[in-house]
């Protein structure tokens, strides 16, 4: 699958680029990318970090990230991304009226995903974080044929239905020389909320898959009341409960990415 691929062109400025991907939807991919843009920002505040929605569809970081404004043009006719709790954004989301659906064919996306990516003004940039649609489509290919993906990250849930497509994410990735940071587990246990006891309901599916494909588990993320209202009030739980357990997961993910990121090279202009 690798032979014949066009030649990766970095994006200007940006330093290293990180891919958040999943198989199914559903699975807080989203939720993810957004808590851990921000808590990279939290954990390392002179950095600067960036995080693209690619998924045209189903933009959901404008809500995530509480940014209701659209972008303008810069004098050097690029796109200025939206800048919320320190880390640069942007959408299909922000271009587009939020009641119109996207009902495009597969070029379109394509070009779209290209102006998100090489018609934006990113940098100076530490890190860009994309959060990918569901799936192993057009969007992956497109982003990991054409840019220097220094790493990606797989999110998933307990259930067998996606574990299965978790497995061929991380063997897409490994077929393209992408290296994997590792998993993060969602919803396999639930925070009570009147006594705040983690409940586990799932099995260890996840983790006999992660050791199938020789992948570490980074973080498994209790579901909890306080992360859906978190995302529907487009604040993060990192900064709305900075001491709650699923902050602090996803503090911990941060940290393991930037211990991740040192090890990998930096992306040459």
């Amino acid at each position: 699958m690798a032979r014949g691929l066009p030649k990766r062109k970095p994006l200007k400025g940006v330093k290293q680029i990180f891919v958040v991907a999943s198989g199914k939807g559903g699975v807080g991919k989203s939720t993810t990318a957004v808590n851990l843009s921000v808590a990279l920002k939290i954990l390392e505040p002179k950095k600067s970090v960036g995080l693209l929605d690619a998924d045209v569809f189903g933009p959901s970081i404008p809500l995530m990230m509480n940014i209701q404004q659209s972008p303008v043009i810069n004098d050097t006719n690029l796109i200025e991304p939206l800048v919320n709790y320190g880390v640069k954004c942007m959408s299909m989301g922000f271009l587009i009226d939020d009641k119109s659906p996207v009902i495009w064919r597969g070029l379109m996306v394509m070009s779209a995903i290209d102006k998100l990516l090489y018609q934006v003004a990113w940098g100076p940039l530490d890190y860009l974080v994309i959060d990918t649609p569901p799936g192993t489509g057009d969007t992956h290919l497109s982003i990991i044929q054409n840019l220097p993906i220094t790493g990606a990250l797989l999110v998933t849930t307990p259930q067998k239905a996606a574990l299965e497509v978790t497995t061929r994410g991380a063997n897409m990735f490994k077929r393209l020389n992408i290296p994997i940071a590792g998993i993060v587990e969602n919803m396999s246990s639930v925070i009570c909320p009147k006594c705040n006891t983690e409940i586990t309901v799932f099995n260890d599916g996840t983790k006999v898959i992660a050791k199938q494909l020789g992948i570490r588990i980074l973080q498994i993320v209790p579901l909890s009341e306080g992360i859906a209202e978190s995302c529907d009030n487009g604040k993060p739980i990192v900064l709305t409960a900075p001491r709650s357990i699923q902050a602090q997961a996803y503090k911990n993910l941060a940290a393991s990415v930037i211990s991740f990121l040192a090890k990998q090279p930096v992306q040459a202009e």
